[in-house]
């Protein structure tokens, strides 16, 4: 279905609300008084590693591929994302590939990939997707380089849809990958119709991000918001002008502020792993994602990518556009003026948060 309900449930909202608007930073939250860039320099990456995939195919074989300025590169495979040692399925040069042939490795695990160099730091990848049937966008959100050399820490963060079909053997994966907190990004009918199943060890955690429990209220006139991402999803020949309307409201409307907040200093506190999701893992959790990978320092470039891979995931070529994420990313423009504000005054984070998310997630 291409309007879900929670985008019906926003418009309604934005109808309703007129031009109720409130000041940048909620009171009840409100900003540092200084705001130092989320962008403030690391050491420097030891990591040599300027690219690293690995891909599981249908029948099991997994393909990876590597490129660095290390002379020889040794491969081990694990199951635990932290592992120091593991089973070694083969070494290369520097720059290059391995296949691992089916039935190498046993199957119905995950399994991660350490790229061990001759010179400079390792750098563990896996399969990004979770192979669940039940769940099919769900998906691990690190393996990415960012601008500045680091590497997004794989095994760590979860993106998906809905998590309310999942059989016994699914939920054992979840718990397999260390996930000890769900944040469930749907409203409040879609939790009710379709809730979460998920095994005891999961904490379970509401991110709604078309509450209106933090009062009816928006950073600017919602009816320039509403009419201006109309005519952006008319221009841009959207076939789903909800959409194109709803995702700068992701930026506009307060509750959703929350949401997010709430959502990424889960991710910074939480011990073990943390999954997030909405109903179809492409919209609202579309959003999460592009909102910390960015905090990361993940180029735009690798981050619309990772959007539009839901397009893949979810077999469905039309479930995302790239227009949408752009709007609101230029919604962020629009209001604060550049992104590391929005992280600031929007979502009202503070440094010591930003912070741990990058010690956290970057190698």
């Amino acid at each position: 279905m291409r309007v879900p309900r929670r985008t019906s449930t926003l418009l309604v909202t934005v109808l309703l609300a007129g031009t109720v608007m409130v000041p940048l930073a909620p009171a009840a939250l409100a900003a540092p008084a200084t705001a130092p860039s989320a962008a403030r320099a690391l050491a420097p990456s030891a990591v040599p590693f300027t690219a690293a995939e690995a891909h599981r195919s249908a029948t099991g074989a997994y393909t990876l591929t590597w490129s660095s300025p290390a002379g020889q590169v040794v491969v081990t495979a694990s199951t635990d994302p932290n592992a120091t040692s593991g089973v070694e399925v083969g070494r290369g040069a520097g720059t290059g590939s391995l296949t691992v042939p089916a039935g190498t490795l046993a199957s119905g695990a995950r399994w991660y990939f350490r790229l061990t160099p001759d010179a400079g730091a390792p750098l563990t990848v896996a399969e990004r997707s979770l192979g669940l049937a039940d769940a099919d966008n769900a998906r691990d959100a690190g393996g990415y380089r960012t601008t500045d050399g680091h590497w997004v820490r794989m095994g760590v963060v979860y993106r998906s849809n809905k998590l309310s079909r999942l059989t016994a053997a699914e939920q054992q994966v979840l718990l397999d990958q260390h996930i000890t907190r769900d944040v469930d990004l749907r409203n409040s009918v879609e939790r009710s119709d379709e809730p979460d199943r998920v095994p005891a060890g999961i904490t379970y955690q509401v991110a709604d991000v078309v509450s209106l429990s933090h009062g009816l209220k928006f950073h600017k006139d919602a009816a320039a918001t509403l009419a201006a991402a109309l005519a952006a999803g008319l221009f841009s020949g959207s076939d789903d002008l909800g959409q194109s309307i709803g995702y700068p409201f992701m930026v506009n409307f307060v509750g959703a502020d929350y949401a997010f907040h709430d959502t990424l200093t889960a991710v910074a506190a939480n011990q073990g792993a943390t999954l997030y999701h909405c109903t179809a893992g492409k919209d609202r959790t579309g959003w999460t994602t592009a909102v910390l990978l960015t905090l990361l320092g993940v180029p735009r470039a690798t981050v619309e990518a990772d959007f539009l891979a839901s397009n893949t995931y979810t077999g469905d070529p039309d479930a995302v556009e790239l227009s949408w994420l752009r709007a609101a990313f230029a919604e962020v423009d629009y209001i604060y003026g550049d992104f590391d504000t929005y992280l600031h005054k929007g979502l009202m984070l503070d440094d010591a948060t930003i912070d741990a998310l990058r010690a956290k997630l970057l190698v």
